[in-house]
């Protein structure tokens, strides 16, 4: 059995997969008969951004690094941990489903690497709903903040097949993948006390350990 017989899903997947690219096309298309969608392609970029894993790694590794804050500590370490699993998970998930992008998706996403070339699910989704969860449910903020979050959310969601980098499925899976992390997060949640001990041992290491200390 060749390579690709073996990876050629069974029948009512592919039915499923077409029903799914039809109606994701159903709505791209009304979406871009809808002047003020059809006109946001920049704002949906920059969603993009917003939730875009590397960003979001690299700001939240010197937010931990620069803002040592023993209050935010606890929620440093944690919102980073869950950051690296959703970026695994994601990358594995995408490798081993291979779900090819819409056909009219463009080559202008904002740094693809490695998995990212495949659709299903959608890591921007699935990051999106874990940070929702953590400030809503982990360490929930102020309920002033739940409608912009939840609109952030919806939004990005929405902007992933307006611009065809997905189907609707992606996103839909994209949204239970975060959830699933998010549930997982909190089962794993490392304790203010450890938190402080792990931030302890990186510091040593970084700034007390080795010959160039003074």
């Amino acid at each position: 059995m060749g390579e690709a017989e073996k990876r050629r899903p069974p029948g009512w997947v592919r039915r499923v997969l077409d029903l799914d690219a039809a109606v994701t096309k159903r709505f791209v298309q009304w979406g871009n008969g809808v002047s003020p969608l059809h006109s946001l392609r920049v704002h949906c970029k920059a969603l993009e951004i917003t939730c875009h894993g590397i960003p979001w790694l690299a700001f939240w590794t010197a937010f931990t690094w620069l803002f040592n804050n023993p209050h935010l500590i606890e929620l440093q370490v944690n919102m980073l941990f869950g950051l690296v699993l959703d970026i695994i998970v994601v990358a594995l998930t995408k490798a081993y489903f291979r779900r090819r992008r819409p056909a009219g998706n463009r080559d202008d996403a904002f740094v693809q690497l490695g998995s990212d070339q495949f659709s299903f699910p959608s890591g921007h989704a699935s990051r999106a709903v874990l940070v929702a969860y953590v400030f809503t449910r982990l360490w929930p903020l102020s309920f002033l903040f739940y409608p912009s979050i939840m609109a952030w959310v919806v939004a990005l969601g929405m902007s992933r097949v307006l611009m065809e980098r997905h189907y609707i499925l992606d996103v839909i899976g994209g949204y239970g993948l975060g959830l699933i992390e998010g549930g997982l997060l909190g089962l794993l949640w490392i304790s203010d006390e450890n938190a402080r001990w792990l931030m302890s041992v990186v510091s040593d290491e970084k700034f007390e350990g080795g010959d160039y200390h003074v």
